[in-house]
């Protein structure tokens, strides 16, 4: 199964997954206008790759299947303000 991988122009780090290369017709035209026009970034070989870098492989299937088209959103911040407090806080007296 190849999946088609297009990022976002307007979200950083944010990625559409659609089983057909330039079909979007599953994915919701507020999706698409929120998203942008997509740029293409590479086919993927599900069944030749065992590990893909921030997606579940069964959840990637699923959601192709189902609502055929799976969006990956970028990770979390990292609050570095809290982790420096929280990092400090013990160390004080």
């Amino acid at each position: 199964m190849l999946v088609a991988v297009y990022s976002s122009p307007k979200k950083d780090e944010t990625y559409l997954y659609v089983p057909k290369r330039d079909d979007f017709s599953a994915v919701p035209k507020a999706l698409m206008e929120t998203f942008g026009t997509p740029r293409f970034v590479m086919l993927i070989p599900l069944d030749k790759r065992e590990k893909l870098a921030q997606v579940d492989k069964q959840k990637l299937r699923e959601a192709l299947v189902s609502p055929g088209y799976y969006l990956q959103l970028p990770p979390p911040k990292e609050n570095l303000l809290k982790a420096f407090r929280a990092q400090n806080s013990g160390e004080q007296s």
